[in-house]
C-alpha cells in the first residue's frame, strides 16, 4: 500500500512529459492535441499505449523511395507543365476547363500530380459491373498485373480473383498484389499461398515487425488501385469483397463510384503503385518502358493525386477546398462519413451562405457507430448555411466523390474525415471534363431520389440520447 502514493505520482509525472511531447514536439493540430490530452487525462495508464498505437506522427519519416532515372523522369515532367502555366503556354485540349488552371497548379506543385488530357473514363457505379469489366481485363492480361486494395477478402469473389491471377500467374504473366495488413487482417493465408505458389508476389503494407503487435496501425493504405499491362487502371471506392457486390445482409446494396482509365493518367497511377509496392516489399519494381505502356484514347483530363500522414500538405483536401471555392452554380458531395475539420467546414460554408448550391449525401447506416455519429453532429452546420443534405436509403453508400458546376470532379478512395485527410495513404483522380462530370451528376441525382432529405425541421427532433452520442462523436472526432 506504501507505494501506491509514489505510483500515482510517477503516472502523473509521465503523463505531464508526454503531454509536453504532444503539445511542443508532435506539433500536431490544436484539435487533436486536445483530443489526446483529454485520453490521457481520462485514461492515463491505457491512454499512454493508445497514444504509442495511434498517436504517432510519420510526417517527417521518408516511407517512400523510387530510382533515380523515375525520379528525374517525373520531376522534369512536372516542372516543364509549371513553366508552360506559367507562362499561358499550356494548350488545353477543352479551353472551358482552363478556368482550373490554378487547381491543376495545385496538385502539380505539392503532389507531382501531372495533367493528362487524352484519356478515357468508364464509371461503375455497381460493384457487380466494376469487378466483371476487372477480371475481363485481367484475363486479358499478357505482361503485367498489379492489385492494391486496402480490403481483400478470401469469398466467393476473392476466390474468383485468386482464381484468374493464379491463372495469369502459371503463364508467365508478372502478378503482384498489395494490401493493407489492416484493412486486409482477416485475408485467409490461402489466398497469399495461392498467389506466391504459381509464382506471384504478394505483400502486406505496413505488417507488425512483432507479430500482432503493430505500432503503425493507425497508419492505413486506404487506396485500390490496379493497373493491367501499364495500359488500363482502376481506381475509386470498391475493395475485394462479396459485401461490394451487395451480398451482405448488413449493408445492403453497395452504392460505390470507381473509374476504370485507359490513357496517360494510367503512368501517373503506375508510379503510385510502384511506389507504395517498394516500401512493402523488398523486391524493388525498377524502371523498365513496359510498365510504362500508356496508350491515348480519348480527351477526359486527369490528375492522380495521392496523400498520406508523410506529407507535409493535406494534398486531396486542399484539392477539395480549392474545388468548392470555385463553384459558381453548385457543390454535390457523396461520402459515407461527414467529419471535415475547420478548413473544408468553413469553405462548405461560405458557399452555402454565398449562394452556392450545396447538396451533401450521406448513409443511413453506420458502419463505424462513432464515426456515423460524429457525421450526424456535423451535418447540423451545414443545414444552419443553408446547405441541403440527403440520406441514401438503397443500402450503403461508400462512394467518395465531390463534382462542381458540372465541370469538375474528383473521384477516389478519400472520405471526407480527418482519418482520410491526415492518418491514411488515399488516390484520387481530379478529372476535368464536362461529359464525366455530368454523367456522374446524372447518377447523384438518381441517388437523390432513392433518398430522404435531412431538414433543419428533422434534424431538431433528435432524441437526447443520439444527441449525447454526436457530441462525445464529435468532440472525439480528431482522432477517429
Amino acid at each position: 500500500m506504501v507505494f501506491i502514493p509514489y505510483f500515482l505520482g510517477f503516472i502523473i509525472i509521465f503523463n505531464i512529459a508526454l503531454a509536453f511531447t504532444i503539445i511542443f514536439l508532435e506539433r500536431k493540430d490544436p484539435q487533436s492535441t486536445w483530443a489526446w490530452l483529454m485520453v490521457l487525462l481520462f485514461i492515463p495508464i491505457a491512454g499512454f499505449f493508445l497514444y504509442l498505437i495511434f498517436g504517432k506522427n510519420l510526417s517527417r519519416q521518408r516511407i517512400f523511395t523510387w530510382d533515380t532515372k523515375s525520379r528525374l523522369g517525373v520531376k522534369k515532367a512536372v516542372q516543364a507543365q509549371m513553366r508552360a502555366l506559367e507562362e499561358d503556354r499550356f494548350v488545353f485540349k477543352h479551353p472551358d476547363i482552363a478556368a482550373y488552371k490554378d487547381l491543376y497548379f495545385l496538385h502539380l506543385r505539392n503532389n507531382d500530380a501531372i495533367f493528362t488530357q487524352d484519356n478515357r473514363v468508364d464509371i461503375y457505379t455497381d460493384g457487380k459491373e466494376k469487378f466483371a469489366a476487372l477480371i475481363k481485363d485481367l484475363e486479358q492480361a499478357t505482361d503485367h498485373i498489379h492489385l492494391l486494395y486496402y480490403i481483400i477478402r478470401y469469398d466467393q469473389l476473392g476466390k474468383q480473383i485468386a482464381d484468374c491471377l493464379v491463372k495469369k500467374a502459371n503463364e508467365g504473366v508478372e502478378v503482384r498484389v498489395l494490401y493493407d495488413d489492416m484493412g486486409s487482417r482477416s485475408l485467409s493465408r490461402k489466398f497469399i499461398k495461392r498467389i506466391r505458389r504459381a509464382g506471384g508476389q504478394i505483400e502486406a503494407f505496413f505488417p507488425p515487425k512483432i507479430p500482432k503487435v503493430n505500432f503503425k496501425i493507425n497508419y492505413r493504405n486506404h487506396r485500390k488501385l490496379a493497373i493491367i499491362d501499364g495500359r488500363i487502371g482502376y481506381i475509386g471506392g470498391f475493395n475485394i469483397g462479396d459485401e461490394y457486390l451487395g451480398k451482405a445482409k448488413k449493408f445492403g446494396y453497395w452504392r460505390d463510384n470507381h473509374l476504370r482509365v485507359v490513357g496517360d493518367a494510367v503512368t501517373n497511377m503506375q508510379t503510385r503503385f510502384i511506389l507504395d509496392w517498394n516500401q512493402a516489399s523488398r523486391n524493388d519494381i525498377l524502371y523498365e518502358d513496359r510498365y510504362y505502356a500508356a496508350v491515348p484514347e480519348g480527351d477526359v483530363g486527369i490528375q492522380i493525386v495521392s496523400s498520406g500522414p508523410d506529407s507535409e500538405w493535406e494534398q486531396i483536401k486542399n484539392g477539395y477546398i480549392k474545388m468548392i471555392l470555385s463553384a459558381k452554380e453548385y457543390v454535390y458531395v457523396q461520402t459515407p462519413y461527414f467529419i471535415p475539420d475547420e478548413s473544408l467546414r468553413d469553405a462548405l460554408r461560405i458557399a452555402a451562405l454565398s449562394g452556392v448550391n450545396i447538396k451533401v449525401m450521406i448513409p443511413n447506416k453506420p458502419d463505424h457507430p462513432f464515426v456515423y455519429w460524429a457525421t450526424l453532429s456535423y451535418v447540423g452546420d451545414l443545414l444552419n448555411a443553408g446547405a441541403e443534405v440527403y440520406i441514401y436509403q438503397n443500402g450503403f453508400l461508400h462512394a467518395k466523390t465531390i463534382i462542381v458546376d458540372g465541370k469538375i470532379a474528383s473521384v477516389g478512395t478519400a472520405n471526407i474525415d480527418v482519418r482520410s485527410f491526415r492518418l491514411n495513404f488515399e488516390v484520387n483522380a481530379f478529372l476535368y471534363d464536362a461529359v464525366i462530370a455530368e454523367k456522374l451528376v446524372e447518377a447523384f441525382q438518381h441517388d437523390i431520389s432513392l433518398s430522404t432529405q435531412m431538414t433543419k425541421k428533422l434534424y431538431e427532433k433528435r432524441s437526447l440520447g443520439i444527441r449525447f452520442k454526436e457530441s462525445l462523436s464529435r468532440l472525439l472526432s480528431p482522432i477517429l
